[in-house]
């Protein structure tokens, strides 16, 4: 039993002995090669130096041939990262180039209306009047009823019955006053009835409007002679409106004496308040 046990630690010993035997002999190989490469490389023959190039080309290409998976995968990745930095960039340019077009429109918005402001106010200090202005803040449009809604009332002493003015132009009166809003009918609306009166031969009438782009003159005396192209203001009579408010201009058209308003009620966006009748009733 001893002798078996001898045996075992004996062939442990033996092995490991052989196997530091191998790796010295390896070691021990390496070094000798080496040395022998470098004694190699100092030899100037034709025959090794072709040798040295053939093994140079031989590493050459295989370096080459085995980097062409990394760099292929290294490109694709570099390919990957640019175009979602592209596609990135891309929707930041579309956001800014939005917000820039929002911008410039708001300030062409406010450039217009800056100008519409600065028109009332030149009109407003060239009128004998006292106007005060106002926005349309309602539009109301119908085959009959045609109306504004402004953005002032009795906030600024505004009453019914009062003149409504675009610039210069008569478009229609007040009706309705409440405390930051008031109604304005147009002359086109099929209850509006103006006393008017034509230049240049004072022929007075009333202008009726029908609820189109067009009023119309009504009780009109029978032996008239108005004629295209007369202009048309206000008479003043019954001390309603001021006299000499320009409506526009008489358009017949079979028959019918027409009148082509010198403002276009589609296209307001401020207007003028004749506070004149308030004036007069304080």
């Amino acid at each position: 039993m001893d002798t078996s046990r001898e045996d075992v630690g004996i062939a442990i010993r033996s092995a490991f002995l052989k196997r530091g035997t191998q790796q010295r002999f390896s070691l021990f190989v390496l070094v000798i090669l080496s040395i022998l490469f470098i004694f190699l490389e100092t030899i100037d023959s034709k025959p090794l130096n072709l040798l040295r190039s053939f093994v140079k080309d031989v590493v050459y290409r295989s370096a080459v041939v085995v980097s062409i998976p990394f760099e292929g995968i290294s490109n694709f990745a570099g390919f990957f990262d640019e175009h979602i930095n592209l596609h990135s960039n891309y929707k930041q340019l579309i956001e800014e180039n939005k917000k820039l077009q929002d911008s410039l429109l708001e300030e062409s918005f406010l450039q217009l209306e800056n100008s519409q402001l600065r028109k009332l106010i030149d009109e407003q200090v060239k009128s004998s009047s006292n106007l005060v202005s106002a926005r349309v803040i309602i539009d109301k449009q119908s085959p009959y009823l045609n109306s504004f809604v402004i953005n002032i009332g009795n906030n600024k002493n505004i009453k019914n019955g009062m003149s409504v003015l675009d610039g210069k132009n008569f478009i229609g009166r007040i009706v309705d006053v409440n405390y930051f809003s008031s109604r304005v009918l147009l002359v086109t609306d099929l209850n509006s009835k103006i006393p008017a009166i034509s230049n240049p031969k004072g022929i007075h009438a009333i202008l009726s409007g029908h609820g189109t782009k067009e009023p119309t003159l009504d009780y009109l005396p029978k032996n008239h002679s108005i004629e295209d192209g007369d202009l048309i203001f206000t008479s003043g009579r019954e001390g309603i409106f001021s006299p000499g408010i320009p409506i526009g201009k008489v358009k017949i058209f079979e028959d019918k004496i027409k009148v082509k308003l010198f403002s276009d009620l589609t296209q307001i966006t401020f207007v003028n308040v004749n506070l004149s009748k308030a004036e007069k009733e304080e």
